[in-house]
């Protein structure tokens, strides 16, 4: 799947598809202008971009409300890219100045700088427990860890162990909201959307600071 499949749903996103980075300047800028006009005339509801990380590069996704979407590469950027097509809008446009604060927050943490994230985020991917689930994660203090019991008891559910675990997994803003803070009873890791080594490397980050 490319971009092109997914603008073949919005003709202004056919217009506005990621530049190579050696881009003369002059469609640069005819690129800006149209991102401008998306925005103006209401025809861009996702935009995205990519940034590189110690976890690998991540997608992010933000609509009006806020950052709806953080992928890792392994899961498939293009797909990811479909699927908030096919949940969210079709309207989607690779507008990295919308997502400046995102990615300068995301920097920040990586560098050990940043602790918690100032960030309007959109939770509407998530339903029901998994959202309460959700809410709860980032009240787990950088550099400390909890259960997955612990956090069905904080999430209102104290039997709902499996469904945290759901919860975690299906996350569509890790990093930003925590989930790698949560971990087995016993101490080890657990599944991690980003694989077990992304996880590693984040709680490795927090106990560092």
């Amino acid at each position: 799947m490319t971009l092109e499949s997914l603008s073949d749903r919005a003709a202004v996103a056919t217009l506005l598809q990621p530049l190579d980075a050696g881009i003369e300047p002059a469609l640069a800028s005819l690129h800006a202008r149209l991102v401008r006009s998306a925005q103006e005339s209401h025809s861009l509801d996702i935009a995205y971009t990519v940034v590189d990380s110690p976890v690998g590069k991540l997608l992010l996704a933000a609509t009006e409300h806020g950052v709806v979407r953080v992928a890792f590469e392994l899961e498939n950027h293009d797909a990811v890219l479909q699927l908030l097509a096919n949940t969210v809008s079709p309207r989607i446009l690779h507008a990295p100045s919308q997502l400046e604060a995102a990615a300068r927050q995301l920097d920040e943490y990586f560098s050990g700088t940043r602790k918690d994230f100032s960030l309007p985020l959109d939770f509407q991917l998530a339903r029901g427990f998994r959202l309460n689930v959700l809410h709860h994660l980032p009240q787990i203090a950088y550099g400390s860890t909890e259960s997955y019991a612990q956090v069905a008891q904080a999430a209102g559910s104290p039997k709902a162990v499996r469904a945290v675990g759901t919860a975690c997994a299906t996350n569509p803003l890790p990093v930003i909201v925590p989930c790698h803070r949560v971990v087995k009873s016993d101490g080890t890791f657990g599944g991690y959307l980003g694989g077990t080594e992304a996880k590693r490397r984040l709680l490795t980050l927090e106990a560092a600071a």
